[in-house]
């Protein structure tokens, strides 16, 4: 039965919180490998639609800046894959970039996806992941695409492919995330951030260990038996190691953002419960409670201490246990 190709693929994909590296020196013989959850309420969303001639066109002035790395994706795949019809494709929302939400891998993954379900190509995320250069460090965002939920990976391989997936744990319903933005601030990214990871001394191997640690022990039984306060303090003490680690790259501090620093040092010591950190290089902060009274009440005794500075803003998600999802128009409408 015949089907209008003027219809739509849409494709939308989730935020990820990246919680921290397992031996980002590779101290412990394997380099790099983390931990990370996938959040609701903050996502990219594509459309994908055929044209005469190739555009690309974005619906917000975020949109706006990541064009010409959408073209450039865009490019890539028909090289990787030998389709070369023309298409629309429409930035409909994009996650902020250099956030600490996987900004850059959730917009390639949106797109090839797109691309592949366009073209009716049977190709894995972690494949087209490696076709877009996505994934040299983290796979979080690669395997949350995917399926959502609490992830660690083992770090990426000796050919530089995407790092495999050890982990994946469902998050309990009721949790809740009080994320915390930085409008001012930006965290590192490409050349930068490659500089900055050269810059730093060797994790030693005694720390990575405690690291690995408190992930196997706490945090990934904490999630798995709803345990929250064994999880809380299993990501805070982990976020604490790193955050050590990395502060000469981000001026002597835990945290990108001051503000956020200050907020985040204050729910530690205050009485209220919560898995604290920094999302990858921030400047975006977190704490995960356990309830959406409990972050209602962090955020109302955060405002109530005159914490909440010019430039932060503050949101409360749920975790998400599913990845992505697409909607294929043409498939409706030939179904009917």
């Amino acid at each position: 039965m015949h089907f209008d190709l003027s219809n739509t693929v849409t494709l939308r994909a989730p935020g990820r919180l990246h919680l921290g590296f397992l031996d980002p020196s590779g101290s412990l013989g394997r380099r790099f490998g983390s931990i990370g959850m996938v959040i609701d309420g903050f996502e990219t969303e594509v459309e994908l639609g055929a044209a005469l001639a190739d555009r690309v066109t974005a619906d917000t002035p975020e949109g706006d800046t990541q064009m010409a790395r959408a073209s450039a994706y865009l490019h890539t795949l028909r090289e990787r894959s030998g389709r070369l019809e023309p298409l629309h494709l429409r930035l409909l929302r994009v996650l902020p970039a250099h956030g600490g939400f996987g900004s850059g891998t959730q917009l390639a993954l949106a797109i090839a996806r797109a691309f592949a379900q366009w073209h009716r190509l049977d190709v894995s995320t972690p494949t087209l992941a490696h076709w877009l250069g996505r994934g040299q460090r983290s796979g979080i965002g690669i395997h949350g695409f995917d399926q959502g939920g609490l992830l660690v990976d083992g770090g990426p391989t000796a050919d530089a492919r995407p790092a495999p997936l050890l982990s994946r744990i469902a998050l309990p319903g009721a949790w809740r995330v009080l994320v915390v933005q930085d409008e001012r601030e930006r965290g590192l990214s490409g050349g930068d951030e490659k500089g900055a990871m050269a810059g730093l001394a060797a994790m030693p191997a005694a720390r990575a260990a405690e690291i690995c640690h408190e992930v196997l022990m706490r945090v990934l039984p904490g999630a798995a038996s709803a345990e929250f306060d064994i999880f809380a303090r299993g990501v805070s003490r982990v976020q604490q190691l790193l955050g050590e680690h990395f502060a000469p790259a981000q001026n002597g501090s835990a945290y990108t953002s001051a503000a956020v620093g200050r907020l985040m040092d204050w729910v530690g010591a205050s009485a209220h419960r919560a898995a604290i950190g920094q999302s990858s290089w921030g400047p975006t902060g977190f704490a995960i409670v356990e309830s959406q009274a409990h972050a209602e009440s962090l955020e109302r005794a955060a405002r109530s201490a005159d914490l909440i500075e010019p430039g932060l803003v503050l949101r409360i998600v749920a975790p998400r246990n599913r990845g992505a999802e697409i909607t294929d128009l043409r498939v409706a409408r030939r179904a009917r």
